[in-house]
């Protein structure tokens, strides 16, 4: 079974989807179920884990909504306020809903470069373990030291990273990123996703030889039993389209047994989220 990892809906708000700037002025528009569902037959793809894509609570709700109608969509990653006081009480909330996997904070738009470390958040995160809930690790290269920090803190949550960290791909920083990234790796309850990689790059002209020395490296660092395929849909439309994100990861671990493949390709994904 192939299954994306990661993905996003969104009703198009100027307001709210600011971040999409005028390079990425194709994905400003409405982005919902029978749209991937469309791609993912031409794709073969067998089913996903819808991401937040925004940091409210109605946006858990809404994509809570569209797995409830949608049996493609296996699992939602949503977003709660880890900081917040009543943690504990929003959590057991979502513990009765089956299609909530688990949450995700926009920490790479955070300015405080150690925000995964700070009190009140570190609370948060320890609450999630006992749901079974997991968290996806969303930064940039320079939040690694505190991701690394982070994922020591919390031995038995799992974790997984989301678009291998946000290497500078276009720019061909490598070393300090790959460095933290083995670091990391180190933890075993800590999975990655090869995701979100082609809009790391230009827009224009990546190719997969200038991409593949980072899945390089999160190959030999994480194994084929924690790494999770994901095409980033529809952010990754702004720098191709998704049979070039499926190809991109598929042939590159074509050599791989079959096996190793499937796991790379949906096994891993239906383990960690337990879809």
């Amino acid at each position: 079974m192939i299954i994306d990892s990661h993905q996003h809906f969104w009703y198009y708000n100027s307001e709210k989807h600011s971040w999409i700037d005028d390079s990425m002025s194709v994905i400003r528009r409405d982005f919902m179920p029978s749209d991937l569902q469309k791609v993912y037959q031409e794709n073969n793809i067998d089913g996903c884990v819808a991401v937040q894509a925004d940091q409210t609570l109605i946006e858990t709700e809404f994509l809570l909504d569209l797995a409830v109608k949608n049996s493609f969509i296996k699992g939602i990653v949503g977003w709660v306020d880890l900081r917040s006081d009543d943690i504990g009480a929003v959590l057991e909330e979502y513990g009765g809903y089956k299609e909530i996997k688990g949450f995700r904070h926009v920490v790479q738009g955070e300015a405080d470069p150690n925000f995964l470390l700070r009190p009140q958040f570190l609370k948060g995160i320890s609450g999630l373990e006992k749901h079974g809930f997991t968290y996806d690790i969303l930064i940039f290269p320079h939040q690694l030291a505190a991701a690394l920090e982070f994922v020591k803190a919390f031995p038995n949550q799992k974790f997984v990273i989301d678009h291998i960290a946000k290497p500078y791909i276009k720019d061909g920083f490598f070393d300090g990123w790959e460095v933290l990234i083995k670091e990391i790796s180190k933890y075993e309850n800590v999975y990655c996703k090869l995701s979100g990689m082609i809009t790391e790059a230009d827009f224009k002209t990546w190719t997969p030889t200038q991409i593949e020395p980072y899945m390089n490296v999160i190959l030999n660092a994480f194994g084929c039993k924690r790494i999770l395929f994901g095409s980033d849909w529809p952010v990754c439309l702004v720098a191709g389209n998704y049979k070039q994100v499926k190809q991109l990861v598929t042939n590159f671990i074509a050599d791989l047994s079959k096996d190793e493949q499937a796991d790379i390709m949906g096994n891993n994904a239906i383990k960690f989220y337990n879809l």
